[in-house]
């Protein structure tokens, strides 16, 4: 029996799936030009053609959609064979994470994580871009927001409260939602609950346009313990500085404070097994109260 063309394989799984030579080359290292002649080296090899060209995109026709299909899921099943034959591989756990998130509740419990499971190696990066999994960069995912990618397991992590908190200096004016009128008030822009939701919530107008607006929920927050103002943010990525009392949430019970799901853990269905996942994935539930409900979606 011939060996298996995993080179050729591997540059058609990568051109078939993003459609564009260009692309699969930048994904691989190659050139647009290198993967094109090994494209159309392995359609003489196997004696079929996989693509049609469709303006500047190289789409796989039926016969390659069947590969691409077949081709996909032994590169999944190799990787799992990888995780599984390596003991240091099904201890790394790669966590991609929402910055604000990843700053005010996940790092600070990261000891936490280790002491209970030393056997873990962590890797931690944060950024807003969703990772895609297609290069086999990140376990799992803590996304803001509902997961954009199809085909996904996902964890919803349970709902959040948006509340007014400031610095204790500031609590003693607020006695009443119309009070927050007369502060400055810090504004979230990236929030899916900003100040007009909350004033509306509590039949007020919201005053003009003012104040300090950040990008970042743990900027707002550092911003409202210096005494800025006043900051509409999850009492959960707040939980220490409230704690501390470095920050104080006059109204509470006294408003409406919004709730809803904020964040949500994903990560690929071939993932949802590897031993790193599957403790990381009992920790948070734990550490957040919640049940233990992934779905694929």
């Amino acid at each position: 029996m011939a060996p298996l063309p995993l080179r050729a394989l591997r540059v058609f799984e990568a051109a078939a799936r993003t459609g564009s030579f260009r692309a699969a080359a930048g994904e691989l290292g190659l050139t647009p030009s290198a993967v094109s002649h090994a494209i159309r080296d392995f359609e003489e090899q196997i004696g079929t053609t996989l693509f049609e060209r469709a303006g500047r995109r190289m789409l796989v026709n039926q016969a390659g959609e069947e590969l691409l299909r077949r081709v996909s899921g032994a590169f999944d099943e190799l990787r799992n064979g990888l995780e599984v034959a390596s003991a240091r591989s099904s201890n790394l756990l790669r966590v991609h994470c929402a910055p604000s998130l990843a700053a005010q509740w996940l790092m600070p419990r990261l000891r936490g994580l280790i002491e209970k499971h030393p056997e873990l190696e962590v890797r931690l990066a944060a950024g807003t871009d969703y990772p895609h999994f297609r290069n086999d960069e990140f376990d799992v995912d803590i996304c803001y927001g509902p997961p954009r990618q199809e085909g996904m397991v996902v964890l919803p992590l349970g709902e959040e409260i948006i509340r007014p908190m400031c610095a204790p200096s500031l609590a003693g004016a607020i006695r009443e939602p119309a009070d927050l009128l007369k502060l400055p008030l810090i504004e979230s822009e990236q929030k899916r609950v900003r100040w007009n939701a909350w004033f509306a919530t509590n039949g007020l107008s919201a005053p003009g346009p003012g104040g300090f607006r950040f990008d970042r929920s743990f900027m707002a927050i550092a911003a409202a313990v210096d005494g800025l103002g006043v900051t509409l943010e999850s009492t959960r990525f707040a939980e220490r500085e409230l704690a501390s009392g470095r920050l104080v949430a006059p109204l509470a019970g006294r408003a409406n404070d919004p709730s809803y799901v904020e964040h949500y853990l994903v990560c690929p269905p071939q993932a949802k097994h590897r031993r790193s996942v599957r403790t990381f994935t009992r920790w948070i539930t734990k550490e957040l109260g919640l049940v233990e409900t992934g779905q694929k979606r």
